[in-house]
């Protein structure tokens, strides 16, 4: 994954950003942190499903499924799942942070 911006690119202002972020979308496109987040928690409920019926496939006995592979991607769902965690208590602490603050 490449996270580098180009030098191409040309800075956006605060206000042109802000009108941008809340003008409507696509209903199918979704921009932004809760855009991103059902991304995340979609792919990881794959994961798990995919995981899931790998070991369902090796329990059967399926010659075209190993073991090796199955565990790895047991072990890709329960990494994400527990990233996931993660973050919900991460959002969780920064609400309770935000409800005791004085105003």
């Amino acid at each position: 994954m490449d996270l580098r911006i180009s030098s191409s690119t040309t800075p956006l202002s605060g206000a042109g950003l802000a009108r941008r972020a809340a003008a409507p979308q696509d209903a199918g496109n979704e921009v932004g942190f809760s855009g991103a987040l059902k991304g995340a928690l979609k792919s990881v409920s794959a994961a798990q499903n995919h995981a899931t019926g790998l070991q369902q496939e090796v329990q059967m006995e399926n010659p075209s499924v190993s073991l090796e592979q199955t565990m790895v991607a047991i072990q890709k769902a329960q990494i994400g799942f527990q990233a996931t965690l993660h973050v919900r208590n991460r959002m969780v602490q920064a609400y309770t942070d935000i409800m005791n603050m004085q105003v």
